[in-house]
């Protein structure tokens, strides 16, 4: 059976010389350039009103661009978060559907233009050493003012351009605004130093606020916690800044299995077994919410910093280098749990006033 096959229908049909035995045969010999193929006319290229229309709509693109940067920054300045849900929510969404109108309309206004308005026939230019003065001088040049020609940005389409050039120049300030907004924020670092919890501060369940009795925790049990306050006290604070610096996770273990239940001073910080630790991981701030029952760990999600409350929170595994702030509790009069102060350190990562 031969071994040569029909070429493929549209290939090449040079044969060339079979060379002799011994000799090499180089690339040219046995391949030929296809060269550039045909290029295939887009409507915009055939119809001036396709083109027209196209333009149009790059431009408008361009300009929901623009709107969406300054909607972004008006949000940003006229719905700040007040402290609510509600209002964290309604600041965010509006700020990010500027954003996202901003950044969309960018990115879909320079595909539309660039399968629409561009040059998309393929060019051949031999490679060779250019010299600075000369013919080659005069072709760079000549080759370098026909690709901004072909683009369509300098030259002509006066409103399509500006209208690149502000969405592009507009679109930073939607970063930069809150950025620099930010700088001049509250730099007072003591807020970190302290939360809201006080001495007979209730502890309640978060979020239905309802206060806990000690007799309601069973062995085991996890409860994520907050301060008891009113209504009346959260609509006239920035309850939702002070709740995050306020969480607490509390958990009851068999009193015999705390190894460590202790201030430096030998006060007593939890009661019949149940302990309250910060939820905020020291490490880098996110939630601490995994218990693991049979060995008593907490476990943070985000970096795997793993901490043991049967031993006061001490990290066990992971990034962090500092244990969870305890809580100190007790009982009121009613059975309720209370806080017998604030947190005996900061919660939270470690900061410039405190490295360790």
């Amino acid at each position: 059976m031969s071994d040569n096959q029909n070429p493929p229908a549209g290939a090449s049909h040079e044969v060339t010389a079979a060379p002799e035995a011994g000799t090499a045969v180089g690339p040219a010999e046995r391949f030929t350039d296809p060269g550039v193929p045909e290029h295939k006319k887009r409507l915009t290229d055939t119809d001036p009103r396709a083109a027209k229309r196209a333009e149009r709509t790059v431009t408008i693109l361009f300009l929901l661009s623009i709107l969406g940067t300054i909607g972004s920054i008006v949000a940003y300045v006229l719905v700040p978060p007040d402290g609510t849900t509600a209002g964290v929510r309604l600041s965010t969404l509006l700020i990010g559907l500027g954003l996202a109108v901003s950044l969309l309309g960018i990115g879909i206004a320079g595909i539309h233009w660039a399968k629409t308005l561009m040059g998309d026939r393929e060019f051949v230019q031999e490679r060779h050493t250019l010299a600075t003065q000369g013919e080659d001088r005069e072709t760079a040049i000549k080759d370098l003012n026909e690709g901004l020609e072909d683009s369509g940005v300098v030259g002509r389409r006066g409103v399509l351009k500006g209208a690149f050039f502000g969405a592009l120049a507009l679109f930073p300030l939607a970063i930069a605004v809150p950025l620099i907004g930010s700088v001049g924020g509250d730099w007072n670092i003591s807020q970190f130093k302290h939360t809201m919890w006080k001495r007979g501060m209730r502890l309640a369940i978060d979020p239905s606020g309802r206060p806990i009795r000690a007799s309601d925790v069973t062995v085991g049990s996890v409860f994520h916690v907050v301060p008891e306050t009113t209504e009346e006290y959260r609509q006239t604070h920035d309850w939702i800044t002070e709740k995050s610096k306020a969480v607490v996770l509390m958990v009851r273990l068999n009193p015999e299995d705390l190894r460590t239940d202790q201030s430096p001073e030998g006060e007593t910080w939890s009661h019949e077994g149940i302990v309250a630790y910060s939820k905020i991981c020291t490490h880098v701030g996110c939630p601490v919410a995994l218990y693991e029952q049979q060995t008593h760990h907490l476990l943070c999600p985000c970096h795997q910093s793993t901490f043991d409350i049967a031993d006061s929170a001490k990290v066990v595994f992971g990034p962090a280098n500092r244990r969870l702030p305890q809580l100190p509790i007790t009982v009121d009069d009613e059975g309720y749990l209370v806080a017998q102060d604030d947190f005996a350190e900061p919660i939270g990562p470690s900061f410039w006033e405190r490295l360790k």
